[in-house]
């Protein structure tokens, strides 16, 4: 599920890619949020924020931010990493939901450096989220970048954050953890082995060809150059709709793409399900403090025929105060079910007792 690329020196330009592959339509749009925004953990409210950057950010049933960048450059990415392990949730510490995990960096931090300070300070544990689309538990990793070049990963293994901060950690994808995926991809040629360039849709794959590919970028002369090259790295990775690979969420479709350029702020967007290209320059975007939650709805709009095309930064509207109290109390009652997981499971066990096996 997903491959995040960064081209930290694109003639004076710093560019992301990343796709986004899961085995179903995420029905995703663009939300703008401003600053001043009143926001708490998602678990037991102890840790409580108010938003001091505006961010526009890719969501997954409007209720979970997957992606996005605020108005300092910064950015960050949600991918799939299987072997993410949160630990048992401590009461006393910090804590947030995945619902909000990347929200509080976009609203946080301007810089990478700063969120890598917060995170190795505050050890925050993650709460995970129950997911709609069948998989109990997401496990996911982190990626951040921001407009100097500089990148980070954040991932949980033993139910602590560990970091992989590094201005030469460009690339990341899925499995395994980014120690082993650092190690692996010296195998390939021109990575610093010998092993031809791989062509499957493996995450130690893409990982390869995505490390080998950026490297390997003449200076564009146009930052439409610069978005069309990042373009091509990220559509060498992508993954072509097929039969979904039973118990692996990571090897799925794509389902969309964006190119990010932080520095000057332009957040393009290609759906491969709805299939359109568009993109927003976040500098014709109000993120002041009292301004409108705006959303840019892809869903409905976005088609090849009559729909969104081209600048969008001006086509997002308000959806007013009764669907955003729909969508917090959808968010709420994900956030609740995860915290209720092991009686969950104990029910499930009891019912399963009651009525026996299902036949074959």
């Amino acid at each position: 599920m997903c491959t995040r690329v960064v081209w930290p020196d694109a003639n004076g330009a710093v560019l992301v890619g990343r796709n986004m592959d899961f085995r179903m339509d995420l029905l995703t749009n663009l939300w703008k949020y401003p600053r001043g925004m009143k926001r708490t953990d998602g678990v037991h409210g102890k840790l409580n924020w108010t938003s001091k950057y505006g961010s526009l950010v890719a969501t997954a049933f409007d209720l979970v931010g997957t992606d996005g960048m605020n108005e300092k450059g910064f950015a960050g990415h949600i991918l799939w990493l299987a072997e993410s392990e949160y630990g048992k949730p401590d009461t006393d510490a910090t804590q947030l939901s995945q619902a909000v995990w990347l929200q509080y960096y976009l609203d946080n931090f301007a810089t990478v450096e700063e969120a890598v300070e917060w995170t190795r300070q505050s050890q925050v544990q993650i709460a995970q989220l129950f997911d709609p689309t069948g998989n109990l538990v997401p496990t996911l990793h982190l990626a951040l970048d921001d407009a100097t070049g500089d990148s980070a990963i954040i991932e949980y293994t033993d139910g602590l954050p560990t970091i992989y901060h590094s201005r030469d950690y460009k690339v990341m994808t899925n499995s395994p953890t980014y120690d082993q995926q650092l190690e692996l991809v010296k195998e390939f040629e021109g990575l610093g082995g010998e092993k031809p360039l791989p062509g499957s849709t493996l995450a130690t794959d893409r990982f390869a060809r995505a490390s080998y590919y950026v490297e390997r970028q003449e200076q564009p002369a146009t930052q439409l150059a610069a978005i069309a090259a990042m373009f091509s790295i990220i559509r060498n990775v992508a993954q072509p709709f097929r039969t979904p690979d039973p118990g692996k969420p990571d090897a799925s479709q794509t389902i969309w793409q964006v190119v990010l350029d932080l520095t000057n702020r332009r957040y393009v967007f290609e759906s491969t399900t709805r299939p359109g290209i568009v993109w927003v320059d976040l500098d014709e975007l109000s993120f002041s403090e009292g301004s409108k939650v705006l959303r840019l709805d892809l869903v409905g709009r976005l088609a090849l025929e009559g729909g969104l095309a081209g600048n969008v930064s001006r086509s997002f509207s308000d959806v007013g105060e009764f669907a955003s109290e729909v969508l917090a109390t959808g968010r709420k009652a994900l956030e609740f079910i995860a915290t209720r997981q092991a009686e969950f499971a104990v029910i499930q066990q009891a019912v399963q007792s009651l009525v026996g096996k299902k036949r074959e």
